[in-house]
């Protein structure tokens, strides 16, 4: 008999969907990625199509096979990992009724406004109103409107028939694992940001009925509970020839990205923090209780670890706003010349950014492209470059943009430090961003600490999903996940330049404390 020695992981981020093998001392042998495009709509809309997620995972599970045909009939189980806080609509026949709604979806942003109204306000929010909201969850559907049941409530609101027909909304994540087993399921961890669930008791998260009430969201069109990190089943028999893989293969209950890619890390231990980027950038470990911050929009809530709290916190545009240079300035579809990106382009742009000097000579960059979340949750803001002169050129967009993005986890990081109670001296980097060493010495220089580079530092959420299946299935313990991540490279604070990034950051956060209202009149209709 074949030894099933293998776990299959598929994490879909919101570029797309990586598709990886695994063995039981977490090394890759086998991974591929295929790219999935965004589909921006009026009004703050940010889509995508779950059927274009299926075709470019069978696109790239049957890369893996045609060149490793022989690790397939190993394969014991699979797990996905997946951007967090989407909604996708399942029909009653489950069919897809519509695109899938995406994190950076701010169009549920009045109905989110509507459940935490009232007086006296608070950073905006009805006191009263939301304080019932995080004695129950934890936190709350925050006024950005970019949560799961901002999503939900927008299309309760703007299509009626859509959601009369929809038979279930489910998360990026439990949409994949319906595909793959039949099962319409949401797990104790990624139910968290429809702000639903009562998680005070950590090992019975349920729904409230009180919330239920107030949301006016029927419970029947939310996906039945399992606990985190559980067995949800066996693959489906179509989808198992469609992969490759034995009929037999179990499917894990996953987690979102921010859960796998906490376990990834290798930070399994509590207050050891991991500074992920990727799209969006967040700064998270794991704590021993659960606390709010409503002020920063932070909060502690179930981790993909069973019975385990984690803090979470996000940043939306981080290594986007790397790509955006790359893709709208440096090298735009629309270029007058007839020019084109080289495959090496982001080594370039580490060469280019190295070449200068720390602070890019005055140049400054906010990375708020999208809006914001965390440390401030404000849709309305916006990204830019401040003190552009004549004398800078490509490489100070570079240096500046990179240095924006760190500027503003530094910003994150006091808050951060202040939830827990401690000061972090040492921080895992993991996410496209840590692949750059000119991006963690920035990092490194910008927070005042020791950055740890980890091994293969892009594959940190399949890793963390492959290890997750591994501990549901009773081969591994946490203890024993953390052995098996290894550092790449570690990064110290070099002097000089952290005395320039001291100097700048004062001014970095009262740009923002400045120009709030004037983003908020200049973008009250304007679409992300």
């Amino acid at each position: 008999m074949v030894s099933k020695d293998l776990i299959l992981t598929i994490d879909l981020g919101t570029s797309g969907p990586k598709v990886s093998i695994f063995d039981r001392d977490l090394n890759l042998l086998a991974s591929t990625f295929r790219e999935v495009k965004l589909i921006f709509k009026e009004e703050n809309g940010v889509e995508q199509d779950p059927a274009e997620w299926i075709r470019a995972i069978r696109s790239a599970v049957d890369e893996l096979h045609e060149k490793s045909p022989e690790l397939f009939p190993r394969v014991r189980a699979l797990n996905a990992t997946a951007q967090w806080s989407g909604t996708v609509p399942v029909g009653r026949s489950g069919e897809v009724l519509s695109n899938a709604i995406l994190w950076m979806d701010a169009r549920g942003a009045p109905d989110a406004a509507r459940l935490t109204e009232g007086f006296p306000k608070v950073d905006g929010y009805g006191l009263f109103a939301i304080l019932d909201w995080i004695r129950i969850t934890g936190g709350g559907p925050t006024r950005s409107g970019k949560d799961s049941i901002s999503h939900i409530l927008y299309l309760k609101r703007a299509r009626p028939e859509l959601f009369e027909k929809t038979m279930v909304f489910l998360e990026p994540k439990d949409y994949l694992n319906f595909y793959f087993c039949g099962l319409a399921r949401a797990s104790f961890e990624s139910i968290t940001v429809h702000w639903l669930t009562d998680n005070r008791d950590i090992h019975n998260v349920r729904y409230s009925e009180r919330l239920l009430r107030k949301s006016g969201i029927p419970i029947e069109k939310l996906p039945e509970l399992v606990p985190t990190n559980s067995v949800l089943g066996r693959i489906k028999a179509d989808v198992a020839r469609e992969f490759h893989i034995p009929e037999d293969t179990i499917v894990i209950a996953g987690t979102p990205d921010l859960h796998s890619a906490a376990v990834g890390s290798g930070a399994i231990q509590d207050f050891v923090p991991h500074v992920y980027v990727g799209t969006s950038a967040w700064l998270i470990c794991h704590v021993p209780y659960k606390k709010t911050d409503l002020f920063h929009n932070m909060t502690s809530i179930p981790s993909g670890l069973p019975g385990r709290y984690f803090l979470v916190n996000e940043q939306q545009t981080a290594g986007a706003s790397l790509q955006f240079l790359k893709n709208r300035i440096l090298f735009p579809e629309d270029s007058i010349g007839s020019f084109s990106a080289p495959p090496d382009t982001y080594e370039r742009m580490d060469q280019l950014a190295a070449s200068v000097p720390a602070g890019a000579e005055g140049l400054v960059f906010f990375p708020w492209l999208n809006g914001e979340r965390s440390p401030v949750d404000v849709h309305h803001v916006r990204g830019g470059f401040a003190n552009l002169s004549l004398r800078h050129e490509q490489k100070h967009l570079v240096r500046a943009v990179m240095e924006g993005v760190a500027m503003n986890l530094r910003w994150l990081k006091g808050y951060a430090e202040r939830f827990c109670g401690r000061s972090f001296d040492r921080v895992r980097f993991i996410g496209g961003g840590a692949k750059s060493a000119v991006w963690a010495g920035i990092f490194s220089d910008v927070l005042g600490v020791e950055i740890h580079q980890m091994e293969d530092p892009l594959s940190a959420n399949s890793r963390g999903a492959a290890a997750l299946a591994w501990i549901a299935l009773g081969e591994r313990t946490p203890e024993q996940i953390q052995s098996l991540v290894r550092v790449r490279r570690v990064f110290s604070p070099n002097k000089e330049n952290r005395a320039v990034y001291d100097r700048v950051f004062p001014s970095y956060v009262e740009y923002f404390n400045r120009n709030q209202d004037w983003f908020r009149r200049l973008n009250a209709k304007v679409r992300s």
